[in-house]
């Protein structure tokens, strides 16, 4: 809990005035900016939580508020630390957590989704990783990458299926293998009663894990954040092991 205290540490409560910020605040990977605020911080009223720089709100890419329900304080803390630590050039991927909250307030919140059929979408795509999903292809060497995938596919596999009591199928054989009907019914019912911001975050770690089981371990708090990450690089590592890093060639 050591980098969550440092990231709570205190931030300064400011009025909202009706100005918005969106035409300034870009989220988005390709864009750059300026820092323009000297402090962010949080602004409480009864029923939420808005986190402002300034004394203006921020904005998601759709010009939704970027608030929060008061029982979720400490989150409305951390986003705004986020912005509070920026340096003089901003890039979006230096805000991974208002990546995560802004793709959940735009894209799936009920209220302010401007599509209601990206939900479904995403949910289809996320399960479409369970299909390929990389940990339940296993090798028989090298020795190297045995040791890795035990380490740290299988605890994640044992994990889900005790936890979930449903049946995954691994293979050591190159032929795609199908999962059982009934484990992916019970993943989809147990996604799509995922909030907001849940769902976002589990579509991250999806993302970036390249999957389904370890973005869906991460979320459920089956598996760290240091085993999830050393989980999605097994082969990369396996590959240094044997022949050592390569360094780019266009470096």
């Amino acid at each position: 809990m050591s980098s969550l205290k440092l990231l709570l540490r205190p931030v300064t409560k400011w009025t909202i005035p009706r100005r918005s910020i969106h035409s300034t605040t870009v989220f988005r990977a390709e864009r750059t900016m300026t820092r323009f605020w000297k402090r962010a911080g949080i602004k409480e009223d009864k029923d939420s939580i808005t986190v402002v720089l300034d004394q203006r709100n921020l904005r998601t890419p759709s010009k939704n508020i970027v608030s929060f329900p008061t029982k979720q304080r400490e989150l409305a803390l951390l986003t705004a630390a986020e912005w509070d630590a920026q340096t003089k050039n901003l890039k979006a991927h230096t805000l991974p957590l208002t990546s995560i909250v802004a793709r959940a307030i735009d894209g799936f919140d009920p209220v302010n989704a401007e599509d209601p059929t990206v939900r479904g979408g995403v949910i289809d795509k996320l399960m479409h990783y369970f299909d390929t999903d990389a940990i339940c292809y296993h090798e028989e060497f090298p020795e190297i990458l045995t040791e890795l995938q035990d380490k740290y596919w299988k605890p994640i596999l044992s994990w889900t299926e005790k936890n979930f009591d449903v049946k995954i199928n691994t293979t050591t054989d190159i032929f795609a293998i199908t999962q059982p009907q009934e484990t992916k019914d019970k993943f989809r019912a147990i996604i799509e009663q995922m909030g907001p911001l849940e769902l976002s975050a589990f579509e991250k770690a999806v993302m970036s894990s390249k999957s389904f089981l370890i973005g869906f371990a991460l979320v459920h708090k089956g598996v760290s954040v240091e085993n999830a990450a050393c989980a999605a690089q097994v082969e990369m590592t396996a590959q240094m092991d044997r022949w050592g890093e390569v360094e780019d060639s266009m470096s």
